[in-house]
């Protein structure tokens, strides 16, 4: 039998950490290892259990979210965990720091627990989980606020054909959308995406949502 999923979940509020506890261990396929209420905490418990994803809050006494997501799946970070961040609509700034820091994806606290389930599994798995229309509320407005008023994307190191890519990407089209849209095979998106995260240094497609926005590719 495939070993469970390992998840530290990590938040301050008991009643929601106590939720998602019960809500992930009850899957066959899933195990809560540890939990705690803090980010140094879930640093220092990450380091010894070793899990396959950390479920994290963002505001959080000790150290917060971001800051540990940071030490967790930073660059340079030399084993990196997968981080799944669980937040709420008005902290776009907080969420968008965490992308940056180096989260696999994030999550709604009100998302139904199916989605919080599947977005576990997912992020394990090794792909990144945005929602576009979130995407675009919160990656897009923040990035718009801070991006550089003289940035463009004229030295961007990708061909006209991986920056059309890279631009539906952000708008949050999975691979099947985009080849649809482009009218070409699934198989060549999956190409054309690992190429642009090679040439960009870029880990995953939530590190290239973020760069586009940064760099003004999309609105």
């Amino acid at each position: 039998m495939t070993e469970p999923i390992r998840v530290l979940v990590c938040d301050d509020q008991l009643l929601i950490r106590t939720g998602l506890v019960t809500i992930i261990d009850a899957q066959p396929d899933l195990e809560v290892v540890g939990e705690c209420g803090d980010g140094r905490t879930a640093v220092d418990l990450a380091g010894r259990l070793h899990p396959d994803v950390v479920v994290m809050d963002v505001r959080m006494p000790v150290l917060d979210g971001i800051a540990a997501t940071g030490l967790l799946a930073g660059a340079g970070v030399p084993k990196p965990v997968k981080v799944l961040v669980v937040t709420t609509f008005n902290l776009d700034e907080y969420v968008y720091k965490a992308l940056r820091a180096g989260a696999s994806g994030f999550l709604l606290k009100d998302a139904p627990p199916a989605q919080l389930l599947h977005g576990i599994r997912t992020v394990a798995s090794g792909a990144a989980l945005l929602d576009p229309e979130v995407t675009r509320q919160v990656v897009g407005r923040y990035a718009a606020r801070i991006r550089p008023a003289d940035d463009t994307h004229r030295d961007i190191p990708v061909t006209p054909r991986e920056l059309e890519v890279l631009r539906l990407l952000a708008d949050g089209l999975s691979n099947s959308e985009i080849a649809a849209t482009l009218l070409i095979s699934p198989e060549t998106v999956k190409t054309f995406v690992s190429r642009i995260l090679t040439k960009l240094q870029l880990r995953d497609r939530v590190q290239a949502v973020v760069y586009a926005y940064r760099h003004g590719l999309v609105t």
